[in-house]
């Protein structure tokens, strides 16, 4: 049951943005970047977690689960460290992510040779 809630709960995410590219002028970067906004929001007021228990990886991989997980990272550096948790947290929660993709996307740069298309 776990797999289907992460299939569906990610669909929903996937499908929402693909609608947001159809039917407004909304670039992908401002689209991309409105997930990130939303879930650090839902996570502020306490609505994410609840759909991330449910979704799983459905909800923590997308985009809405990173802004989730900065949320998340700040609200518990405040915990800790006060004021400075503000400036520490979010970095600090997510940066095997981040790293991640870094690295990632330097192996496939020097494996692909990018490029622009012509």
């Amino acid at each position: 049951m776990e797999y289907l809630n992460a299939f569906l709960c990610g669909g929903v995410l996937c499908a929402i943005g693909q609608i947001l590219i159809d039917k407004t002028k909304l670039t992908p970067a401002r689209i991309l970047t409105g997930y990130v906004v939303a879930g650090v929001i839902l996570s502020a007021v306490g609505l994410y977690q609840p759909i991330a228990d449910w979704g799983g990886a459905g909800a923590t991989v997308p985009l809405t689960g990173f802004g989730h997980a900065l949320a998340k990272g700040v609200r518990e550096a405040v915990a800790q460290k006060g004021w400075l948790g503000v400036l520490t947290g979010g970095l600090t929660a997510t940066a095997g992510g981040i790293t991640a993709a870094v690295v990632f996307g330097v192996v496939m740069a020097a494996i692909f040779k990018p490029g622009d298309k012509r």
